[in-house]
């Protein structure tokens, strides 16, 4: 599956209550460094309640400028969380579906 085809999916649960839309993906960097990158690896997704539409970074703690865009922003993604993937029980063309029992977390990153 390519991430473009993920990004904006429905989020349901494991009895098929909808969520919200998958956001963003956060990924891992690991081990050292090759020719160009190091091995990413997918850590999770962000869902949204509201939109699918991207933070546009402005999820990491301490970005506050240009003022009103992060206010508007965080405003819109307010109830976004992280799901970790191994919650996620099934990714099909229409949705993704969380295994039951999955944790939700803050979606804050630190800079």
């Amino acid at each position: 599956m390519i991430l473009n085809d993920l990004l904006g999916s429905d989020v349901r649960d494991s009895d098929g209550g909808r969520l919200g839309e998958v956001s963003d993906a956060r990924f891992a960097l690991d081990g050292t460094p090759g020719q160009l990158l190091s091995d990413a690896r997918l850590v999770g997704i962000v869902v949204s309640p509201r939109t699918a539409a991207s933070f546009l970074g402005y999820e990491r703690l301490g970005i506050t400028q240009p003022w009103p865009v992060a206010q508007l922003l965080r405003w819109w993604h307010r109830g976004s969380f992280l799901v970790l993937w191994e919650d996620i029980a099934r990714m099909d063309p229409d949705a993704v579906y969380l295994r039951p029992g999955y944790a939700a977390y803050e979606v804050g990153l630190q800079r």
